[in-house]
């Protein structure tokens, strides 16, 4: 029964920006003078689809939405409580827990909570030190660690967003590995305090399943990643150039997976795609319907579908 089910979610929000010009940060594009033409008008109707969004990820299952959602591509905590008071979400309950982190473009990770099924103990973020071609710090996005209570189960929480794949694959790919490397050690200090930890390692890993970084280096043999049979041909959660990637992704530590005196036991894994978040024409149908391609405003959503884990309560 749905009521027995509860999920967990990832989604990146596709530049989720105020239209309030930031001098710390590169915003201007996202401010009413700037290129993209970001005014309040546009602004509210990003918060309310993907407010809406949100609201129904997972309800086919649980009835209701995400118990925590990971985010990505948040400038502040502003944005955060525009969405969760926004008229889709205001009556979930929803709470958040977000650090600004030294990420250049201003775009950080942060965790939505319902606050009747999830109790913060504490929060902080890890700083990724990568360098650039030259040389120097590239600033980029934080890990955020949230430790609290889900439905009773304490839980250990990892929210990522790696660095991209601008520069190229290969030559990106270190800084994946470090990215990867970095979770490992958080995760080495969770476990020596609490052996038996239940641990979510979620975020937009710019990487597949498959890929080096996660593969290699994040998934072990203590780790288990229930996204690796979606990504096909014809299904992920973003796409470049024709292709479908599954950056997207939600993993788990094994006792999850336990089927047996297990209060919450993994159930599945889903991309949430419905055909409202897809281009419903041309010559890119069914890909995510961005809220910008380039320039250009198409007014949907975001770029990525949202991915979701669902659990059942014993």
């Amino acid at each position: 029964m749905p009521q027995n089910n509860l999920s967990i979610a990832f989604y990146n929000l596709e530049n989720l920006f105020d239209t309030i010009n930031d001098p710390n940060i590169l915003d201007d594009a996202f401010t009413p003078d700037g290129e993209l033409g970001w005014n309040a008008s546009r602004y509210a109707e990003k918060l309310t689809k993907l407010s809406r969004v949100i609201a129904k990820i997972g309800k086919a299952e649980t009835g209701t939405a995400p118990a925590i959602l990971g985010v990505a591509e948040v400038e502040n905590k502003k944005v955060l409580r525009d969405l969760v008071t926004t008229e889709a979400l205001e009556h979930l309950n929803y709470d958040f827990v977000h650090h600004n982190s030294p990420d250049e473009r201003g775009i950080d990770t942060a965790l939505l909570y319902r606050k009747d099924v999830f109790e913060v103990f504490e929060s902080r973020s890890y700083s990724l030190h990568i360098k650039n071609d030259e040389g120097l710090r590239d600033f980029t996005r934080d890990i955020l660690y949230v430790h609290g209570k889900l439905d009773g189960i304490e839980v250990f929480v990892l929210v990522n967003h790696w660095p991209s794949r601008r520069e190229g694959v290969e030559l990106s790919n270190p800084k994946r590995i470090a990215a990867a490397k970095r979770n490992r050690e958080i995760i080495a200090e969770i476990k020596a305090r609490h052996p038996e930890a239940r641990i979510l390692i979620m975020g937009d890993f710019n990487d597949d399943p498959q890929s080096e970084a996660v593969r290699e280096h994040l998934v072990s043999t203590d780790f288990y990643n229930p996204m690796i049979f979606l990504l096909t041909r014809y299904a992920g959660s973003l796409t470049h150039r024709g292709d479908w990637y599954l950056f997207d992704q939600i993993i788990l530590s094994p006792n999850w997976m336990k089927a047996y005196d297990n209060p919450l036991e993994y159930v599945k894994s889903v991309i949430y795609n419905p055909e409202y978040l897809k281009e419903p024409e041309g010559r890119f149908k069914g890909n995510p319907l961005r809220t910008f391609a380039g320039d250009n405003y198409l007014g949907g959503a975001s770029d990525h579908f949202p991915v979701y884990v669902v659990f059942k309560k014993s």
